[in-house]
Order: C-alpha cells, then structure tokens, then sequence
C-alpha cells in the first residue's frame, strides 16, 4: 500500500483529500504545517511515505521551503504541490525548488490520484533503465544501476530528473518537443504544460552542468525543444 504525507492547512481540504487517498487504498500521514510535516519525515514514520503532496500556502514556513527543505534531505522523495491559483511565478518558483508536480486546487479526486499514480510510476524502475551504461564527457549514466556520476562524484537524482534524463540520453542528438517528454516522463497525455519540463530541465542543468548557462549535456533547440550532446 503506497503511503502519502498530506500537508496541508485547511483541515476541510486536509480531511477530504485524506478520505479520498484512504478510499483508493494509500496510506496517508497529515501534517498542518511544514514544521510538522519535517518532524514526521524525520521521525519513525518518515520511513514509509512515499510521496509528499505540499500545499503552497502554509503558515509558518511556507510550502516553497518545506520544498526545498525535503528536497535537501531525499532526492528522491516524490513531491507534488498544491497551490490555491494558477500563478505561473508560484508555479515555476515550486518546480524549482524541487517539486516533480503540481494541481491547481480545487483538485477533483481523480486528478489528484493520476498524479500521484504517475509519480510514483516515476519513482519505481522501468524497462527505460535497462541497457547499456554511457561515458559521456566525464558524465557517467549506469542505466541498469540507475546511478549518475560526473567526473566520479555521484550525483543524485530526483525520479522525474533521473527519469527525464534515461529519455534524452537514450537517443544523443535526437530532438525531443516538450509535448513528447510531458508524455514519455510525466504522463501527462491530457495536460500540456512545458513548465514541468522547463523546470526539471533547469535543475538537471544546475546539478550537471560546469556551466548551466552553457549547457554541454541537455541542450535547448529553440523553437523544438530539447536534445542530449555532449557538444
């Protein structure tokens, strides 16, 4: 039975999501704040959640920190976050701080359960992985043992960052469009939003990277989207 950390605030919102999560068989631990929610994945019961689901808009610390402060602690942690409104600087700023995901609330029970069906397909092993491993410019990506090294040092990786990188190294120079990878990494047949993939792919630039500005590995092609070099 997957397990989720539910935090959020409103204990209406908080309690409704959780009966719907136990009715489709998860597991659910909630928190009311980020403090809380820390303290758990800390303690005892931070060994078996599998996925976070944040809302944004804590009191206290906000879910932006709660983010990156997971993120600090787990790379592969799956996290989805939930903001009360479609603005696209919260949104962005989110992904960036780490987040795999995100649902505009109010969220229908079965959105939210796609979602988190497909992150945590992210997270498990994939036929994807398997293969031959690839030495690419110092940059070292063991596909059977899903581990990334740069230059011998490990570099660890989220499963939606781990997984968007299987998909653009398994083909070097091929094109892939936002729309293909929203697909193939995320699941998303019925949303585009290339922000996800814009945000995952900033952060595989910042953890990969000598230059992210310069990238030699995860390459932009305007106008199409994105390719695996190295140049």
């Amino acid at each position: 039975m997957p397990h989720v950390l539910l935090i959020e605030d409103d204990a209406s919102v908080r309690d409704g999501m959780e009966l719907v999560l136990r009715r489709h068989g998860y597991g659910v631990d909630t928190a009311a704040t980020g403090e809380q929610a820390l303290a758990l994945l800390a303690g005892e019961p931070g060994a078996r959640i599998e996925l976070a689901v944040l809302d944004l808009m804590l009191p206290g610390m906000d879910g932006f920190e709660v983010c990156r402060r997971i993120r600090a602690r787990s790379a592969i942690l799956p996290i989805i976050m939930l903001t009360a409104r479609g603005d696209d600087q919260d949104i962005v700023t989110g992904l960036e701080a780490g987040a795999d995901d995100y649902v505009v609330k109010p969220v229908t029970a079965p959105v939210l359960e796609a979602r988190i069906r497909a992150a945590l397909r992210r997270a498990e092993p994939s036929g994807q992985a398997q293969g031959a491993g690839a030495d690419l410019a110092g940059l070292v990506i063991d596909r059977a043992g899903l581990t990334v090294t740069k230059h011998g040092t490990p570099v660890p990786l989220p499963p939606t960052e781990l997984r968007l990188l299987l998909e653009l190294s398994a083909s070097p120079c091929r094109v892939f469009s936002r729309e293909q990878l929203l697909e193939s990494v995320w699941d998303h047949t019925f949303l585009g939003d290339s922000r996800l993939v814009d945000a995952a792919v900033g952060r595989l630039r910042a953890k990969l990277e000598d230059v992210p500005a310069k990238p030699r590995y995860v390459q932009t092609v305007r106008g199409f989207g994105y390719r695996f070099g190295p140049l």
